[in-house]
């Protein structure tokens, strides 16, 4: 993986063999989100969409100089009311995120609070840090969440996890994350990059054009969509595909496959 810029900045992209990474980089300040932030991951979000090179993007971020790791502490509360012409919904980021064309993993290798915790769940698949906490203080703070943020929550943590964190505000430990099976694992700090380069790599490894398809009709599905001809059409694409046909004779030879996305 790409080593972390360690100054004080918006989110950072980089782009290297297929992978975007994508850090929240005010490790001072405990990554919270400002206004700036939010366009700057928009914009990002967009760069890497345009990228047809790129296969999978890791958010992650810089915890360098930490006592302990934070992932992000959420949205700035001193930018809430705020006059700002260019303001960004706060929602817009996490939305934008769930629907990105290529793989996305969260690499939350820190705690992770308020709104931040819908950009994890705003991802396709996750990994923790071993220790990190998840907190979600909205009602601590008088706000009652936007829809969409809602919608994530109840689908990914269930009703009940979901009325834990929304109506008592209580963090939510490792463990207690790990009961609810939407992180791949939980690893410690000395085999983080490690872990995190690995799954990545699993991942980028996989045919593109039937993963980037099967995740436009998983998506589709777990919103109440149903097009039987859309899913239909995509199950089709992919049995006509030169990668598909890769994959039978690789698994014939008992190699690895070389997918084009074809």
């Amino acid at each position: 993986m790409p080593s972390i810029i360690s100054s004080s900045s918006a989110p950072v992209l980089n782009v290297q063999k297929g992978v975007a990474t994508i850090t929240l980089n005010r490790p001072a300040h405990r990554n919270r989100l400002e206004n700036n932030d939010l366009r700057t991951l928009l914009t990002h979000f967009e760069a890497v969409n345009q990228d047809e090179s790129v296969r999978v993007l890791v958010l992650t971020a810089n915890t360098d100089g930490q006592p302990r790791p934070v992932f992000c502490a959420g949205y700035d509360i001193g930018s809430f009311g705020q006059a700002d012409p260019h303001a960004v919904a706060f929602e817009q980021v996490p939305d934008a995120l769930a629907a990105m064309r290529p793989i996305t993993i969260c690499g939350l290798n820190g705690s992770v609070y308020g709104g931040a915790t819908d950009l994890v769940l705003a991802c396709d698949l996750r990994l923790g840090l071993q220790g990190s906490e998840w907190r979600m203080p909205a009602a601590a703070l008088g706000l009652h969440y936007y829809p969409s943020g809602l919608q994530r929550y109840l689908r990914l943590f269930g009703e009940s996890a979901a009325k834990r964190a929304f109506l008592t505000a209580r963090t939510f430990n490792t463990q207690q994350l790990a009961q609810l099976g939407i992180f791949e694992e939980f690893v410690g700090a000395e085999e983080w990059a490690l872990k995190l380069s690995a799954f990545t790599q699993e991942v980028q490894g996989l045919a593109p054009l039937a993963v980037q398809e099967t995740k436009k009709s998983l998506n589709e599905l777990a919103s109440g969509h149903v097009n039987a001809q859309a899913l239909a059409s995509r199950q089709e694409l992919t049995k006509q595909s030169v990668d598909f046909a890769e994959g039978r004779q690789a698994f014939l030879e008992r190699r690895k496959p070389v997918f084009k996305g074809l």
